[in-house]
């Protein structure tokens, strides 16, 4: 039951009344219209913007048009009073019934209320985390993880089929600088110091305990046999034993966040699979690749540049800002070639949907990425990119500095350490994926109002604790029991206010999913739970108000009832989360 969806699709039938009428043109899209709460009881339980949108497709004024909404409105079954009120709105008042049915359509099926088929079991592939495996995973990382792994479970929760994906960087760079790193702990495990150019420039390596184990763990598996090789002697061999050792201890770290993912792919594998030069290849046939030179980047001084021939991808047909390289003047590859490939990998195993979950430092490279996947998949993939923002770690009111490679980073294990996968959890969705975020070390440990996961965790004990004493009474407090309740009797204005907060879940759901937006489920739970704690200090002052009320069955059944809906409401937007509801406290 979604009251927002229902009563929209009965509004855009009264408005193809008016388009028969003459009133509304017939090329007006009915769907632009709005059904919303407003934040003012006083402009009714809801308002729609119909007659302010439509009036442009009218003879008459939008205040005007809105007359004949109403008009129309005030004749709908369940609708107890359209009004209208300037530039143009329709603000309407709702039967008591149909608010109070809400909570019998929760109880009578908990785990389906909310859900919605906007997926139709479409194929999704979404990639997040995907961590250069060269060390354990920071606090930045978990941000992300929690993001993709929430998002993977609410677009489920709608009717998609999500495959989680992680991609190994484990072809670049970046590794090699992994493998010298350890290499260098390992000839001191030997007791010998670094080599000259190590010393020369320390901050060109990984450091940390990390790095430590590292040389432990190769000391251990070869001896003394790689010391005094040449590093193309010695370099494979501790790649794939750094790379192995470092992704299991980012499985297991994940585990304990509660994140699984389905594939692990590994851009080592896309290079030894020839992938790259397949995937350049079909965009060479399709006229996207050329051999030329890029312009001057925007401010550099023209005697400081000199024109390189190149590899060039036209990602300016795209929508990019300028055509990308993918092979450098020596021959070799540069960063994008292996994500082109990797990307065409994706669309070549049959997904009409990518989304990608990367840092905020990846900012400067959407556009390239879109440009890619739009040019091989012809424009047939409907490709996402969510950004990823910082998370400030507050330590003792101060923020904590943050540098892979010194190896002072924040760990994700201290936050796990702190205050648990839960609380991390929830904390990590506080705002808005595209806004940084504080994660107070101190705050998140409060039990007070003023921290939110707290809050909600206590809103569900405390139903939970209700009833468990309405058991204890002698009342039987099941849904079956409830959903037989007599919701009419929860007719005082706090609550159907209360229980219209309720049947706003279905609506939160489907905007989260539309607009991949999982914030949006935990703001919405704090909300609730924080609605239901201030009922519940109401209902000390006014005994109407109760839920256990004392030689009152009846109206106990059915406070019970709406408890509990509030409870399932709960547990499911947690499930979301992935955070297991508290039951006691």
């Amino acid at each position: 039951m979604d009251i927002y969806s229902e009563l929209k699709c009965k509004i855009i039938d009264q408005l193809k009344i008016l388009q028969e009428e003459g009133i509304l043109s017939q090329e007006c899209s009915l769907e632009l219209i709005s059904l919303e709460r407003p934040k003012n009881d006083n402009f009714g339980e809801l308002s729609t913007n119909a007659a302010i949108i439509l009036a442009r497709f009218s003879k008459l004024e939008s205040i005007h048009l809105a007359e004949h909404i109403a008009n129309k409105l005030n004749n709908l079954e369940g609708v107890a009073e359209a009004t209208i009120a300037h530039p143009g709105f329709v603000n309407l008042r709702l039967d008591p019934q149909l608010w109070q049915n809400v909570i019998g359509t929760i109880l009578n099926d908990p785990s389906q209320f909310g859900r919605a088929d906007l997926g139709k079991g479409k194929a999704i592939n979404l990639e997040f985390v995907s961590a250069n495996p060269t060390g354990p995973l920071h606090i930045g990382h978990t941000r992300g993880a929690v993001f993709g792994d929430t998002l993977a479970r609410l677009l489920e929760f709608t009717g998609y089929k999500v495959t989680r994906e992680y991609y190994v960087n484990d072809g670049g760079a970046q590794v090699d600088t992994l493998a010298r790193s350890a290499f260098r702990a390992y000839e001191k495990e030997h007791g010998r110091n670094a080599n000259e150019a190590m010393e020369k420039s320390p901050g060109d390596y990984y450091s940390g305990s990390y790095i430590e184990e590292l040389g432990i763990k190769l000391k251990n598996k070869f001896g003394s046999e790689l010391l005094g090789k040449q590093e193309d002697q010695w370099l494979e061999k501790v790649k794939d034993l750094s790379i192995s050792h470092l992704l299991q201890i980012i499985k297991n770290e994940l585990e304990q966040l509660g994140v699984h993912f389905d594939n692990f792919v590994h851009e080592k594998q896309l290079y030894n699979d020839q992938r790259v030069e397949e995937s350049l290849a079909r965009l060479e046939k399709m006229g996207m690749i050329y051999e030329g030179s890029l312009p001057p980047p925007k401010g550099k001084k023209l005697d400081d540049w000199e024109p390189r021939q190149q590899t060039l991808f036209k990602s300016t047909q795209f929508g990019d800002d300028v055509d990308r390289p993918i092979k450098k003047a020596d021959g070799s590859w540069t960063y994008f070639a292996p994500d082109i490939a990797y990307h065409y990998d994706k669309i070549s195993r049959g997904y009409s949907t990518l989304i990608n979950i990367l840092g905020h430092d990846h900012g400067g490279y959407v556009k390239r990425l879109k440009a890619v996947v739009k040019a091989l998949s012809e424009g047939k993939v409907d490709y996402t990119v969510k950004l990823i923002q910082l998370v400030n770690v507050i330590e003792g009111g101060e923020k904590a500095k943050m540098s892979k490679r010194a190896g002072n980073f924040v760990m994700q294990s201290e936050a796990l350490n702190a205050v648990g996968a839960d609380v991390t959890r929830f904390v990590m969705l506080m705002r808005k994926n595209d806004m940084a975020l504080d994660f107070d070390f101190q705050k998140v440990q409060e039990q007070s109002k003023d921290n939110p996961v707290f809050y909600v965790q206590y809103a569900h004990a405390r139903i939970c604790s209700l009833l468990n004493r309405a058991s204890e009474e002698g009342k039987k407090p099941d849904d079956i029991a409830l959903s037989k309740a007599d919701f009419e009797l929860l007719a005082a204005p706090e609550h159907i206010r209360f229980i219209r907060r309720l049947a706003e879940w279905p609506r939160v759901i489907k905007l989260a999913s539309k607009h991949t937006e999982p914030h949006r489920i935990a703001f919405y739970l704090v909300d609730l739970a924080s609605e239901f704690h201030a009922f519940w200090t109401q209902g000390q002052d006014n005994i109407n108000l109760r839920i256990l009320q004392p030689n009152n069955y009846s109206h106990t059944m059915a406070g019970l009832a709406m408890a509990r809906a509030t409870g399932i409401i709960i547990a499911l937007g947690l499930g979301i989360l992935g955070v297991k509801p508290i039951i006691k406290m």
